[in-house]
């Protein structure tokens, strides 16, 4: 099944965040307590989260082999001063590429592959950041959604 991809102007969103250097196939076994702590955080401040979803951010570096820095956050309503290893940031703002993977996680990379494929057939290139904003938890995995968006370099001329 194909995956939709649109362009959209995507504006920053504030988090709260841990980060962490991993190599990309860590990032299964590094995210839930990389998040622990954000949550743990998030609690002890009234009105710092009201709806917000789990958002990763993901720095892609310029070697392949390289490690990637993920920071693994959460949305939040304002700026906060660094506790610990929580601190504030934000997701990146521009032009982007985004695709709607409807399903499991481990199937995500069916919405990444798309994204890829898309840049390749339109001339696109990688801005270096992809995030992944997660929906709201679902009894069956196969109705869970996940928003990848892709940051774009700007059109040349």
């Amino acid at each position: 099944m194909s995956v939709p991809v649109n362009v959209q102007t995507v504006r920053p969103r504030m988090l709260a965040a841990v980060r962490r250097e991993i190599a990309p196939d860590e990032v299964g076994s590094a995210w839930g307590p990389a998040v622990g702590k954000v949550w743990g955080f998030i609690r002890s401040q009234p009105g710092l989260w009201t709806d917000g979803h789990n958002i990763f951010v993901y720095h892609h570096p310029n070697q392949p082999d390289a490690p990637l820095l993920c920071d693994f956050g959460v949305e939040v309503t304002r700026t906060f001063e660094t506790a610990g290893e929580v601190y504030a940031t934000e997701t990146p703002g521009g032009e982007a590429a985004v695709a709607v993977h409807h399903g499991p996680y481990h199937r995500m990379h069916e919405a990444y592959n798309a994204i890829e494929e898309w840049m390749a057939a339109n001339d696109r290139e990688s801005a270096g950041h992809s995030w992944e904003i997660y929906g709201d938890p679902t009894p069956d995995p196969a109705d869970t959604e996940t928003t990848v968006v892709h940051l774009l370099k700007s059109k040349a001329g």
